[in-house]
């Protein structure tokens, strides 16, 4: 008996729509990193890419629990000397909020050629409108 691996070829992709209206950061974030490695369908292979593309919406209304807002910093270097720079999360919920799920979710994919094309997967949006209707995505539940 031999393990089966997933081809390319033969993987499926399905779409995925899910509403942020409300959710928990971190908890909405290691679900959709869940599908966009593909640990929900029982072909997945870790040295092949069997996710999903998933589509967020409502990124703007997402919460965070205990003094995450006021306390979680996010730093960024613009390459010159003395040039880090910190945002902490209630101002990047405020200015970019796409920016602030992307981060999560890519924190939670492998640091590698596979998991940069997962997260090529993610389209996140702020408010509840998307331009992928014609893809027919699916509601993601958890």
């Amino acid at each position: 008996m031999s393990t089966q691996i997933a081809k390319k070829s033969a993987v499926n992709r399905s779409w995925f729509v899910v509403d942020l209206d409300g959710k928990v950061l971190g908890r909405a974030a290691s679900e959709i990193a869940r599908v966009l490695r593909g640990k929900h369908k029982p072909v997945y292979s870790p040295s092949v890419d069997t996710g999903d593309f998933v589509i967020v919406v409502n990124a703007e209304k997402l919460t965070l629990t205990g003094n995450k807002l006021a306390d979680k910093q996010y730093y960024h270097h613009t390459g010159y000397p003395g040039g880090i720079r910190s945002i902490t999360a209630a101002k990047l919920l405020e200015k970019k909020p796409e920016e602030l799920v992307k981060k999560a979710v890519k924190g939670m994919l492998p640091k590698n050629k596979l998991g940069r094309q997962m997260f090529s997967k993610l389209k996140v949006y702020a408010g509840g409108d998307h331009p992928h209707a014609a893809q027919q995505p699916k509601e993601l539940v958890f």
